[in-house]
């Protein structure tokens, strides 16, 4: 079998920096699909690790996240704050925000989520734990809020986003760390808040990706040799015999 194949100069030029970039991103979705895996084992440890103290979370720094933590303290039921957002069923529901004193450093603790009719502290009177408590949550960096986050309602204490550091402005106190320990499923007199709202979902579609990439690649060299033979620059022949 005789192959005769003439290329064409600039189109071979284009699709060979097209290939490569195809062959390049599918290869990019591979490592991102050992890191999130990796990740989400990480993740998983941390969760199930026993707790630890706030100064050994402290000392952690970003190792911390997503490490359950334990705080003996006080809240500061005054100066709770609500973060807007959405239940299983898609019906609004807030956060609860609360400052949380723990041998003089604060941190601030979600303690969970409540409807909108029981926002009112008067309202859950039962739930607002007073005194010395204990409490075990997971340590969570929040993530910035974003370009079409709406501003927060300072009258109402309605925030849109875990915005620690606009919290902690509008209660005038400096926590020990810019994070948010959110409550475990404990439950709380009377119910609310409902804590255990730590949701842990990463999406990993990257070899769904990578796949995708490799097939474009694929399918660019198809269209590739497919027009070559369309012109009639590159054909196949049998070999004459003597």
């Amino acid at each position: 079998m005789r192959v005769a194949f003439r290329p064409l100069p600039l189109l071979s030029v284009a699709c060979a920096v097209l290939f490569t970039a195809l062959m390049a991103l599918g290869v990019w979705q591979l490592e991102r699909l050992s890191w999130k895996r990796a990740l989400i084992t990480t993740v998983a440890s941390r969760i199930a690790a026993p707790p630890v103290a706030l100064d050994q979370a402290l000392a952690m720094g970003a190792g911390a996240q997503y490490r359950r933590v334990q705080l003996v303290g006080r809240f500061d039921n005054a100066k709770e704050a609500y973060v807007f957002g959405t239940g299983v069923e898609g019906a609004p529901v807030f956060h609860v925000i609360v400052p949380f004193a723990d041998d003089g450093r604060v941190i601030l603790v979600d303690r969970g989520i409540v409807p909108r009719d029981l926002m009112a502290r008067s309202t859950r009177s039962r739930g607002l734990i007073e005194g010395r408590t204990v409490l075990v949550g997971v340590w969570r960096t929040p993530d910035p809020a974003g370009t079409f986050t709406p501003k927060p309602d300072l009258s109402r204490r309605i925030w849109y986003s875990r915005d620690v550091a606009g919290i902690a402005r509008a209660d005038h106190i400096r926590p020990a760390a810019p994070v948010i320990v959110e409550a475990d499923a404990t439950p709380n007199p009377g119910g609310w808040p409902k804590g255990g709202q730590t949701r842990v979902n990463f999406r990993n579609e990257h070899l769904q990706y990578a796949i995708t990439w490799f097939l474009l690649a694929a399918g660019l060299l198809a269209v590739y040799f497919a027009y070559h033979v369309s012109r009639g620059r590159l054909t196949l022949s049998s070999k004459s015999k003597a």
